[in-house]
Order: structure tokens, then sequence, then C-alpha cells
């Protein structure tokens, strides 16, 4: 525990000394807040000590605006790989009573969309102290960002300013997002993956008291236009040097926290493909400003704002009720699955059930018409007289009985009345038909109560 609460300090005076170069600035003093514990954070996502000092050190920083409302400078890496963040006094703090918890969590689970620190340092220079934190960069620069959103799922004030919209490339809110797009819709896959990964991180935010952070979401339509940064853009796209650093690493995998090598970029710069309408777009996202905790102040500023607006549609708020307003926002309003075409696949499912009752009624229905001509057969001999008429698949009886039949005749000439007055009488038919040759055989599908008798 104690490498999370250790401070190293070097002073840096302008002559230089046996540990320093010398420098054309004023003396100053630069403290490193749990270098261990950050050498560990960067180890576990494959920055080795060289390529980050490089980074920072190797050519000047690039100044970024601020969207926000809060005073913070941004500066990004030339090699586009690390973001700069200015943060005040009370931030820092949180930061490293936060630095346990979070190196539990990224241990467990290094594919996160939660921000990715992996420095604390402090300049101390003519009593003014500037802290800085070295965090992981979400939108490339090789990439055109044709939308920019920052979303905290609530919608009081939620509008970007005029100042801010009359910038190349502002960065719009909430209400601006439902106003301008229907939502980006995802593959199922993609979506259960982005939604499982926000939950998780959400409730890790949850759980430390954090509330009051927001979704960084970059845009960029395919069908626009494949335009390119133009410093430092190659070396992103050469060789990526930072594990689980793009959309697309930090939402797949289980999160074992093995490490593995570092995925080859390709034109798609680890974008998360999605639709929106017609055009097809490569997303770029991850979750900001997590150094809010709900102080004393927190409440306070909810409680004001809770008196002349509805207090559920505030920025702050509890923890508990922003991670459910968050992910209901994100879950429902930003990001939509694209469902199957079900009335494509019922639709062929119900003409096939046609056709194959249509099939089976053609099949039936010879059938059908046989056993109705077989029956209207028996039926008929009742009526027609005696005869020898030629059937082509009845045998041919030897003379012997055919003599005992005609004898016989006048017998089942009286049987057969009294049978039709019993017919008339009795729900069941019995047939009794006399002829010279053998009949048909009974039908098996024939009433069973109807008898056909044959001597």
């Amino acid at each position: 525990m104690q490498d999370f609460y250790m401070v190293e300090s070097v002073f840096l005076p302008s002559e230089g000394s046996n540990m320093t170069p010398a420098h054309h600035f004023p003396d100053f003093r630069l403290k490193t807040y749990a270098p261990l514990a950050f050498r560990y954070f960067r180890e576990l996502f494959g920055i080795k000590a060289d390529d980050y000092l490089y980074s920072i050190c190797n050519e000047p920083l690039i100044e970024l605006s601020n969207p926000g409302a809060s005073s913070s400078w941004f500066y990004l890496t030339s090699d586009d790989e690390f973001i700069i963040k200015t943060v005040q006094h009370k931030e820092a703090e949180f930061l490293q009573k936060l630095l346990p918890g979070y190196y539990m969590n990224l241990n467990q689970n290094p594919r996160t969309l939660l921000p990715k620190f992996y420095g604390l340092y402090c300049i101390q220079c003519a009593g003014v102290n500037i802290r800085l934190v070295v965090m992981n960069n979400v939108l490339p620069r090789a990439l055109k960002m044709h939308y920019k959103y920052d979303l905290k799922g609530s919608t009081y004030k939620r509008h970007a300013s005029r100042k801010e919209r009359t910038k190349s490339s502002p960065t719009f809110k909430d209400l601006d997002f439902q106003e301008m797009l229907e939502g980006l819709h995802f593959d199922g896959d993609t979506y259960s993956a982005l939604m499982k990964t926000l939950q998780r991180d959400c409730r890790v935010l949850e759980s430390f008291k954090i509330m009051d952070y927001s979704l960084l979401l970059g845009v960029h339509v395919l069908d626009k236009s494949l335009e390119r940064g133009a410093r430092g853009d190659s070396k992103r796209l050469n060789s990526q040097r930072v594990l689980y650093s793009t959309a697309l690493e930090s939402i797949q995998g289980g999160g074992d926290g093995k490490v593995a090598e570092p995925v080859a970029d390709d034109n798609t710069m680890g974008g998360i493909p999605a639709k929106h309408k017609d055009e097809k777009l490569l997303i770029f996202l991850g979750i900001i400003d997590i150094l809010q905790s709900y102080r004393l102040i927190k409440k306070m500023e909810h409680s004001w704002k809770a008196l002349v607006h509805d207090g559920d549609t505030v920025s702050v708020h509890r923890p508990g009720f922003y991670a459910d307003r968050f992910l209901n926002f994100m879950g429902g309003t930003v990001f939509k699955k694209i469902h199957p075409l079900r009335g494509a696949s019922s639709k062929r499912k119900r003409s096939s059930i046609h056709a194959m009752r249509s099939a089976s009624q053609e099949v039936l229905s010879p059938q059908k018409e046989e056993k109705d001509e077989r029956k209207a057969q028996s039926m008929e001999c009742l009526d027609r007289p005696l005869s020898s008429s030629k059937h082509p698949d009845l045998v041919t009886l030897p003379k012997s009985i055919k003599q005992a039949v005609s004898f016989s005749s006048s017998a089942l000439q009286t049987i057969k009345k009294d049978l039709e007055e019993h017919l008339e009488n009795s729900a069941s038919c019995m047939t009794v038909a006399l002829d010279d040759t053998v009949p048909f055989p009974p039908t098996q599908g024939s009433p069973d109560s109807v008898h056909d008798v044959y001597l």
C-alpha cells in the first residue's frame, strides 16, 4: 500500500546540477506521485519506459481546446498516444485515494472504457503548483471526427454554447445529439459487448461514489471523406504501442488481464463500426472526467439546482441514480441494436406453409375422390341388377360356386329386403352385394357405421 502514497521530488535549477540538465526556464521542482504504481499500470498496457519518455519529451506537445466548463488545459503528444491534462488539487488528491481500487480493477479487467491513467505529476514554480495527469487518447487525429459529443444522460442546460458552435470542430451535448441524430445502430454482438462494458464500468464508478462523468463520443462518417490528419499520423498507423487503447479493443475480450501483442492497426484505427440511416460510421468513445466524487459541495449544488429545476434532470446527482440514468440514456437513445428483418422471414414462413398446405391438398384430393368413388360404387350395387360385369382386378370364380350363388339368390333377396328395412331404423348401414365375381375389398377410410358385406 505504501507504493500508492509514495512521492518522488526532484529539484531542477536553471544552471543544472549533477542529476539534472541546464535549461532556460526559472528554477522548478517536479513531483512524481506513486511512481511504482503508475509504472505497473504502464507495463500492464505494454508501454515501455523509453517509449513513454520519447512520446512526451521528444517533440513539442499539441495544445487542444477545452469544450467543458472546467479551467483545465489539454495537450496531446505528437504520436497521438497520450493526453496530458491539468487537474485541480482536489482531483489529484482524489486520484491518489482512488489508486488502490483502480489498480485492482485494471488488474482484473484491462479492457475498459474508463480513462487509463499513466502518471500523476506536480510542477512547482514561483509559488504556483501545476498538477498534470497523463491519460490515454480517445479520439485519434488520424481520422477526422465529423461529430463530437460530450454525453451525460441529463437534459438540464445540455446544449452546446454559441461560442462552442462557432469552432471548426465543436463538441455537442445531450440535447444536441437528440436533435441531430436518431441513434447509432450496431449489430447485436457489438451492442451487447458495448453495453456490458459500460455497465461494468458504471458499477465500478458507483462503488467509488463517483458521478458527473461523461462519455466522449467521436463519429467519423466513412461515406463523407477519407481525410487523414497531417502530423504524427503515420507513426500511429505504422505501430500501436499501447494495448487495449482503441475503442474496439476496449469492449472485446473477457478482460482476463493477460498481456497480448498489440493489434495491427488498419484504416479503421480501431473504431467501432456502426450505422445511422444509410451512412456507415466509425465510433470512438471513452468515459472521461471521473475525478468528481459526491462530496459536500456537489450535494449542495444538486440541492440548489433541484429547487429551481427538476432534480432528476440536472447533471449532479447521487452516484447510483447517475449511473442508472447514464446507462438508460446510452442504451436507449444513443446506442441501438440492429434487429433482423422479421417481416421477411415470417412472410417466407407463411408462404412456405401455404405452399405445403396446397401441395398436401393436391396429394389428398385424388385419394378423397377415389374413396368417394368406391363408396358410390358400393351403394349402387344395391339397386342395379346382378350381372357379370368385367373388372380387371377381379378373379373369376369356379362354375360350382356360381351355381350355388344362383340357387340362393331368392333367399338372399329376402335378406336384402330385411336389411333395407333395418337400415331405415338404425344409424348403421349394411350392404349385401351379390355378384358372380369377387368385388373390391372394403376401404379403410370408410366410416365405422358403414359395413360392406360381400358374398
